[in-house]
């Protein structure tokens, strides 16, 4: 019995701390690209996101910053994000690092560098040097391993 109660003890912790430090380098390049790999756990619907993605641009000059900003009433653990050309859908520019962000420069992301429970987070992208154009930033948030929201799409004050 203490077996079966060890074992069921052990399976919980590794159940939901999967991905402690964000998600790894290749989930931008799985078939379903933003849709976190937790077990049979699916998305949630988009109409029932807790939670407010602003960016505070989608147009871009050479190497200027963006502002991505994540919050809510709920608290998150985990997300990943991509910015992407509006007109290529291509991978553009690099997200900076920051405290408690783990950048993935290879595809443009950046994702959470720990498990803790946050309320916000806000990223920077910075726009390629040499090309000027729209972005679209669009990603995931997880609220816990069974729950999350995929294929967010960040959105954009109207000025």
């Amino acid at each position: 019995m203490l077996r079966v109660i060890t074992f069921i003890v052990l399976a919980m912790i590794s159940f939901t701390d999967s991905f402690p430090d964000g998600a790894p380098a290749d989930t931008c390049v799985k078939s379903r690209f933003n849709q976190p790999h937790h077990g049979q756990a699916k998305s949630q619907p988009l109409e029932s996101l807790p939670y407010q993605v602003v960016a505070s641009s989608d147009q871009y000059a050479p190497g200027q910053k963006i502002e991505l900003t994540i919050s809510g009433h709920d608290v998150f653990r985990g997300f990943f994000w991509q910015a992407r050309d509006a007109n290529t859908n291509e991978w553009i520019g690099e997200f900076l690092p920051s405290t408690n962000v783990k950048t993935i420069p290879e595809c443009s992301s950046v994702t959470h560098a720990d498990p803790k429970d946050k309320t916000q987070a806000r990223l920077i992208w910075q726009a390629p040097n040499d090309k000027q154009g729209q972005v679209f930033f669009t990603g995931a948030i997880v609220k816990d391993y069974g729950t999350f929201w995929a294929n967010i799409i960040a959105q954009v004050p109207v000025h």
